[in-house]
């Protein structure tokens, strides 16, 4: 099989973060040129412990976004697997070259489309850690990016069960953007969309116009805050957002929330399921020419106040 991943450029930026950007001029030499429109799709699913029955659903969800003439398809948070017991995630890490992610690039590549593959679990620096890793596959099945989850969940959610993330996942560090054809793409995961000052420098340092958010949120947060939170996102750095989510009942102990939704960068929901529980599809158009409008009517980027307005003395 063929497999690719590409060497990120990277510096670091005043805000003690590390960015990462992926040109696409470097791969297979094929530049990347954008219409004024493109189509993309966002999944719904509901992944389970077993990785083969997990890969023949996001089969059958590929075949539907291309036959709708999709060329970008978003994953949700944990596409490949969501573990039953407690050490499950941790047994099937993987690194990236492993035969798990080899299969989706393939995926990819045999029905020519990107994928955005929201919470892998890559496999970390030692055997008590793994990676919550958004990889993104452009349409030739190479790994074009990949973001590692910066905010880890480790919460008592009120009506609901305990959660402790950092217990065995490593936090990363970088902001990621990646040049495409459906714009320059901001990668985040689930729990950092209540970290708005990361999709601040995503959008106002770092130029994106799209912004992925793989997740699988729990019932009672996806409920209270869900829709409210992406929506807020998209208006406040005036972006797509594409927030692809697990569904359902996964096993015993967990359910998520689901409600796929594509938002356009006035707020306006422009891609949902009829049912937020079900495992398919959305597919909705990103226009450029909305987020050039939408920018120029509402010029925020020129009235916000610069990181040394906020640092100086009272």
């Amino acid at each position: 099989m063929n497999f690719c991943l590409n060497t990120q450029l990277s510096s670091t930026k005043s805000s003690g973060y590390k960015f990462a950007v992926t040109s696409a001029s470097t791969v297979a030499g094929k530049s990347i040129s954008m219409a004024n429109s493109v189509r993309v799709a966002a999944a719904q699913m509901t992944s389970v412990n077993n990785l083969a029955v997990n890969f023949s659903t996001c089969s059958r969800l590929v075949k539907e976004a291309a036959s709708a003439g999709a060329k970008l398809l978003c994953f949700p948070e944990n596409f490949s697997f969501v573990g039953d017991l407690e050490g499950e995630s941790l047994k099937i890490a993987e690194p990236l070259d492993g035969p798990i992610m080899r299969g989706y690039c393939s995926l990819a590549r045999e029905s020519s489309i990107w994928l955005s593959l929201g919470g892998f679990q890559e496999k970390g620096s030692d055997d008590a850690h793994l990676r919550n890793t958004h990889v993104l596959i452009d349409d030739n099945g190479n790994i074009r990016s990949t973001y590692s989850k910066m905010h880890l969940f480790d919460v008592d959610v009120p009506g609901g069960a305990v959660y402790k993330e950092s217990s065995f996942t490593e936090a990363g560090k970088d902001i990621v953007v990646a040049d495409s054809p459906f714009g320059r793409l901001g990668l985040t995961v689930c729990y950092d969309l209540r970290f708005p000052e990361l999709y601040q420098q995503l959008r106002f340092n770092h130029d994106a116009q799209v912004l992925l958010v793989p997740a699988a949120f729990t019932t009672v947060t996806g409920q209270a805050h869900w829709e409210i939170l992406l929506r807020a996102r998209a208006i406040e750095t005036q972006c797509y957002v594409i927030a692809a989510a697990q569904a359902g009942k996964h096993n015993e102990k967990r359910k998520s929330f689901g409600d796929t939704l594509i938002i356009d960068p006035w707020g306006t929901i422009v891609g949902r399921l009829s049912d937020r529980t079900s495992t398919g599809i959305t597919v909705a158009d990103i226009d450029f020419s909305l987020i050039d409008s939408v920018r120029a009517k509402m010029p925020v980027s020129k009235h916000r106040k610069p990181a040394e307005f906020w640092n100086r003395s009272v």
